[in-house]
């Protein structure tokens, strides 16, 4: 991956890989999985990146799993500015290009990254969620992209309720505590308890072998089991953002936080921020 990426040779990865039918299927059911479009260089890039966030978290990072946990859930948010290896496969991989694909817009920005790492035997479920209401944006256009690094097989992988992503906003809660820390409590409608009626849902979720990832809008329902005893889940997710995106600031700390932000860019506008760099457009 030494020098310039060839963008029209990313273009035609994109074009090869991703058809109609899974543009489709990502606007209508609000997620989609996409096979085989990272190369093996590319995941070692990203593994590289990885351990380096693991070596050295940020201040953003956290345990999201019990202190009884047999394993461990690591999380940690914003690094791209700091693991040279992140900005490189940001920068360097065809994924701008498949949100511009995805979402129907002119203008791709990055958002933020999330790394999401469930070691050997953890047992902390990911519970039912939409990720939008956590955030400091309005608008339509967007995609998150979850990137594994280990096969993830379909017991643990990500699982999404189809046509979620066309509404409402459901109540944002903290994953262990069931807390409303973001929106006050009665001012959004809560999730329907979908573990205890999974047959009523149209509930979507693939095996993940590495160069496999799943593409998903911010509004759309979804959840993650636990890992089994032997395999780690490393997980890399990449968030960006389409013409239509507005800066909604709020007046509690979302989830990722960008300190200070609200003073630089007015609530309406759109996400013109060094913060938010534009890769395609």
């Amino acid at each position: 991956m030494a020098g310039l990426p060839d963008t029209e040779a990313l273009r035609q990865r994109v074009a090869e890989r991703v058809d109609d039918a899974t543009v489709l299927q990502f606007q209508r059911d609000g997620a989609c999985v996409i096979r085989q479009l990272l190369t093996q260089d590319e995941l070692a890039l990203l593994a590289e990146g990885i351990e380096e966030n693991l070596a050295a978290p940020s201040p953003r990072g956290k345990v999201a799993s019990r202190p009884d946990d047999p394993g461990r859930f690591f999380e940690d948010f914003c690094n791209w500015q700091h693991i040279g290896a992140y900005r490189r496969f940001i920068h360097e991989t065809p994924l701008a290009l498949l949100a511009q694909r995805l979402m129907g817009s002119r203008e791709v920005r990055l958002y933020h990254d999330h790394l999401l790492v469930k070691e050997p035997g953890t047992r902390q479920k990911t519970p039912w969620h939409q990720d939008q209401p956590y955030y400091n944006i309005d608008g339509l256009q967007n995609v998150s992209m979850w990137i594994p690094v280990d096969p993830v097989p379909r017991a643990s992988t990500l699982e999404f309720v189809a046509g979620s992503h066309q509404g409402p906003w459901l109540m944002p809660r903290t994953f262990m505590d069931h807390q409303a820390r973001w929106f006050p409590e009665g001012s959004l409608a809560d999730l329907p308890d979908i573990e205890a009626a999974r047959e009523r849902f149209p509930i979507l979720g693939w095996d993940i072998a590495p160069g496999d990832f799943v593409c998903f809008h911010m509004l759309t329902l979804h959840a993650a089991a636990g890992v089994g005893n032997v395999q780690r889940r490393r997980v890399f997710s990449l968030r960006f953002l389409g013409d239509d995106i507005r800066h909604a600031p709020r007046r509690w700390t979302t989830s990722p936080d960008f300190p200070g932000l609200a003073d630089e860019l007015p609530a309406g506008a759109p996400m013109d921020h060094a913060l938010f760099p534009r890769l395609v457009g």
